[in-house]
């Protein structure tokens, strides 16, 4: 049942696109697959699997919408299109639906959120249950957010189609965010719950689906290759209690090493073949930290230049703060320090635990002891993590309970 269900899987993206273009709606597109799959499991294990899955999928989830459409007595051009044969080679016409179905459900119509969760909904399959547990919202809240999103994208009249090539640029950075903030909601530090790895592994799915569709996009393979990286370390990132270790005091043992040796062919694949975007840079980031033998051999400096290089492509205060720790880990604090006043007035940081933990360091390392608890104390009263919290405090006891 298990290899079912990876097959089901793998073609649900495909088959759910070309049943989207046929049903013209995504909802009964929807019920249509879910009709299919429930034959597949009824037939393929007493059957065997077909030769192609998800036109197997397509033809029975056809023949159900041809069922729908006379029953509710109105023509449809479904009938007049010969089915396909399940035995033929994968049709080139699901991948230009499935290319239709990814921009749709990232379409710049919808907020940021409502495309990942459309996205993790319709083309990923998680249940509804579980993209509201990725967001941290009830359930109710998450099956409202879904439905508003296939309205909005059906009353708008938005068209199910692949972006004009002068359009495609934009909206597949679109698309590439959209899967990196999947990962970032598994990833983030707020989310230790059983569903972390499994976000993550959804986000790393999608992004290998769309290098088939788009294999020279050095952007795309970088993203890839960054996720790569920083999931290679999720065994080591939290105690069997659940509490956070941090990156230096993290077992590389643990590391997915064979992960990390594939991220690595990946960047290296696409670094030099013209200027680098943010996804490489991020990912170039990453790999010195993953190919450090232990915390102290990490290359402070080059990540800091790396960071200085990021800040460029992609300005912002995030980047900056991890610019100026970058430089005090290289031994540049003051000028650490001197960054950070940059950002001095910036009414957001004000409540962003990074940046008063960046602080902190950067104080402690220039000897502003003081300071540095001070900024320290701040961030512990700002986090919303339990896990986050307990690990700032254990880090607080540690390093300036002798100041206290």
């Amino acid at each position: 049942m298990d290899d079912l269900g990876a097959v089901l899987k793998s073609a649900r993206p495909r088959a759910l696109a070309a049943l989207r273009r046929l049903a013209g709606e995504l909802s009964r597109a929807e019920d249509a697959f879910q009709d299919a799959a429930e034959q597949a499991l009824e037939h393929w294990p007493k059957d065997g699997l077909p030769d192609n899955p998800a036109a197997w999928l397509v033809q029975v989830g056809r023949r159900r919408l041809i069922d729908w459409a006379r029953r509710d007595r109105f023509s449809s051009p479904l009938e007049e299109e010969p089915a396909q044969d399940s035995a033929e080679p994968a049709n080139p016409l699901l991948e230009d639906d499935l290319l239709r179905l990814v921009f749709t459900c990232c379409h710049p119509a919808l907020a940021p959120d409502a495309q990942a969760a459309l996205t993790l909904k319709v083309i990923a399959g998680l249940p509804t249950e579980d993209v509201a547990q990725a967001f941290l919202v009830p359930v109710r809240t998450m099956e409202q957010r879904l439905t508003r999103a296939r309205s909005k994208l059906r009353n708008a009249g938005i068209p199910f189609r692949v972006p004009a090539e002068r359009e495609l640029p934009e909206r597949l950075d679109v698309v590439l965010a959209v899967v990196y903030l999947i990962f970032n909601q598994g990833y983030s530090p707020r989310r230790l719950t059983t569903t972390e790895p499994r976000l993550c592994r959804e986000a790393i799915w999608l992004a290998r689906l769309l290098r088939g569709l788009f294999p020279g996009n050095p952007e795309l393979t970088g993203l890839l290759a960054l996720m790569l990286f920083h999931h290679a370390r999720h065994n080591a990132r939290v105690t069997a209690s659940g509490l956070l270790v941090p990156l230096p005091e993290q077992d590389r043992g643990s590391w997915d090493r064979r992960m990390i040796a594939e991220a690595s062919t990946l960047l290296r694949h696409v670094l030099g073949k013209g200027a680098p975007g943010p996804y490489q840079t991020q990912a170039a980031i990453a790999a010195l930290h993953c190919e450090a033998a232990n915390a102290h051999d990490t290359d402070w400096q080059q990540i800091a230049a790396l960071y200085a290089v990021l800040e460029r492509q992609q300005p912002s205060p995030v980047v900056t703060i991890n610019r100026a720790v970058a430089l005090g880990k290289a031994g540049a604090a003051a000028a650490g320090v001197a960054l950070l006043e940059t950002l001095k007035g910036e009414p957001a940081l004000d409540t962003y635990v990074p940046f008063w933990l960046a602080c902190s360091e950067l104080e402690r390392l220039t000897g502003n002891r003081a300071t540095a608890a001070r900024c320290h104390r701040q961030a512990i009263s700002l986090t919303v993590s339990e896990a986050e919290r307990q690990l700032l405090e254990s880090e607080h006891q540690r390093l300036f309970s002798s100041d206290d």
